[in-house]
């Protein structure tokens, strides 16, 4: 989401004449994210001309933002701000690139990911530095001096015309809702450090989903077809097993608790909800889920670290799917609240991105 800068510039829409003739590095900072303040503009207005650094607070700023670094010709972005940041902007990218977009056949920049949002799924993905301490300029810094070789090209769910590292149906929609519950209501004053952040998503686990869902039926019926290429069941290991499933067949029919599907193995806080995404390139990981909640419960610790495989846990390497369920569910596309759907149709986006890998993995 992209709003109130924390000052109000130009949006740096100079003519091209007026610049540097050859901008290297962008940041692109949501104002309103928590841990983007002003120790964090002036620290990174210390490596970066003033020119270079964006603030928005608005879908109009990203559109005049992502067209003055497209103008400029900026080979790599970094953009502040969590995941729903990072999606907005390259959203808007994609748009002004297509070919009916002003910049058609213009190149996207690459990509790194400034740790400075909530759950900072992306940011766990590509090993960037902890906001404490000078981390996030050295991340810059390093990023200017081109000491940055690792780079991952990564593929996007595509769902309701947007591009997102993952999305779903169910408890995971739920799972969202309890956390902005917890942190709004109870992340308040002394609670405040314990109850936002990973003490937040996993205390609304703990305390507030699954107890709910011990009194409540978590089960609804479902059927998740797979669309036009072959699908692959996984095992525990992440190896396909059994025959491909053909375009059209039923992968999966009978009472689920949660459906959705990534590109990259995290939620927010290192959660490995999808430890098989990334693994096959062009293919997202779907997920199935058909476990009672006091498993769950029994098991959070190594579900968080994605080593977790009972036998309700259905995994796949799909291209595109289309889920039904009986009834409504919560759904959430990028961690963000997208209301109740019973059907939706997720896909591998045609489009990848190229990000930053501060470890130095090449892929």
């Amino acid at each position: 989401m992209l709003v109130q800068p924390l000052r109000s510039p130009d949006l740096r829409q100079a003519p091209a004449t007026s610049v540097a003739p050859e901008p290297k590095v962008a940041v692109l900072l949501n104002a309103n994210a928590r841990k983007v303040d002003a120790r964090v503009v002036k620290t990174l207005s210390h490596v970066l001309p003033e020119e270079d650094l964006f603030l928005s607070r608005s879908p109009l700023d990203a559109w005049r933002i992502v067209q003055t670094v497209l103008e400029r010709g900026y080979p790599l972005v970094f953009t502040g701000g969590g995941d729903g940041t990072f999606m907005g902007f390259v959203n808007e990218f994609l748009r002004q690139t297509e070919s009916r977009g002003r910049f058609a056949g213009h190149a996207l920049p690459r990509f790194g990911v400034l740790k400075l949002g909530t759950g900072n799924g992306l940011a766990n993905f590509i090993n960037a530095s902890n906001p404490s301490g000078d981390g996030i300029l050295q991340d810059v810094v390093r990023a200017l001096s081109g000491d940055v070789a690792g780079l991952r090209r990564m593929n996007m769910v595509m769902v309701d015309g947007q591009r997102t590292p993952f999305a779903g149906l169910g408890v995971d929609g739920k799972l969202l809702n309890d956390y902005i519950w917890v942190k709004e209501n109870l992340g308040k004053g002394f609670f405040k450090k314990v109850l936002t952040g990973s003490g937040g998503y996993f205390s609304a686990v703990a305390f507030k989903t699954v107890p709910h869902y011990l009194t409540h039926s978590t089960w609804v019926e479902c059927e998740v077809i797979n669309g036009a290429h072959e699908a692959y069941r996984l095992s525990a290991e992440g190896s396909p097993v059994g025959e491909p499933i053909a375009p059209g067949e039923a992968m999966f029919r009978g009472k689920l608790m949660m459906a959705g599907a990534a590109t990259m193995p995290f939620y927010g806080y290192g959660f490995r909800m999808f430890p098989f995404a990334h693994q096959r390139r062009g293919m997202m990981h779907v997920r199935l889920g058909q476990v009672h909640a006091a498993n769950v419960l029994a098991n959070l610790p190594k579900l968080w670290n994605g080593r977790w495989f009972p036998e309700g846990i259905h995994d796949f390497h799909a291209k595109d799917v289309t889920i039904r369920f009986a009834q409504p569910m919560p759904l959430q596309v990028g961690g963000d609240a997208a209301g109740y759907r019973d059907e939706v149709k997720l896909s591998v986006a045609p489009e990848t991105v190229d990000l930053l890998d501060f470890h130095g993995s090449v892929n």
